[in-house]
């Protein structure tokens, strides 16, 4: 299991990596057959002056699945990571359970029995503990139009996958789209999730 951790306006001090490292390194405990896990930590500086802690957390499952969970507090870097963290436990609970749903079939994203039968109980106490407050507690800035520019470039990878493995992993993720090879047609979709109910598929052609 490969771990990367990188810092954007915050320096990732050694002692920093060693506590980051420490929190997801237990993850594979719960969750066997993990590829790798990537760390983004940040600093953002806001003019009012409640600046904010930002730790987001990816998980890259073998099979291609990704868990992902991103946390943003006023204060310390480690409480930001803690709360990551603890979300990241909710989806894995999620993750193991979509083994119990046989309705479906040969479900890639969910966890298999070898997996199930391997894998430590979760701390249950931990998951619940600090998921209610997360959301509660982040003042979330306002938006700054005063420079109209792109403040943040990622590069995603992409797995191919047909329209119902896309919806199973956006549904795993709690994201309102998702963007995915599309191993039918050969092209990048953009899934997304519609306000009257169902789903959309974004599907592009040159103009």
């Amino acid at each position: 299991m490969d771990i990367r951790i990188s810092g954007r306006n915050i320096k990732v001090t050694q002692g920093l990596d060693d506590y980051t490292r420490q929190k997801v390194d237990r993850l594979d405990r719960y969750l066997p057959n993990i590829r790798d896990i990537r760390v983004d930590l940040a600093q953002q500086h806001n003019k009012r002056g409640d600046d904010m802690a930002i730790a987001q957390i990816t998980v890259v499952h073998n099979r291609g699945a990704i868990l992902r969970a991103e946390e943003k507090v006023q204060g310390e870097i480690h409480v930001a990571i803690d709360r990551a963290v603890d979300k990241l436990y909710a989806q894995i609970v999620r993750f193991k359970g979509k083994q119990i749903d046989r309705r479906r079939k040969g479900d890639r994203f969910g966890a298999n029995s070898d997996e199930l039968a391997t894998a430590e109980d979760l701390p249950m106490e931990e998951v619940y503990a600090n998921i209610p407050d997360a959301t509660e507690a982040v003042a979330v800035p306002e938006p700054d139009y005063s420079e109209f520019e792109v403040k943040r470039r990622k590069q995603v990878e992409v797995i191919a996958m047909n329209e119902a493995e896309a919806i199973e992993q956006m549904e795993l993720l709690s994201h309102a789209f998702f963007m995915f090879y599309n191993a039918d047609t050969g092209k990048i979709n953009v899934l997304y999730r519609r306000h009257e109910g169902g789903y959309g598929l974004l599907e592009p052609i040159l103009g």
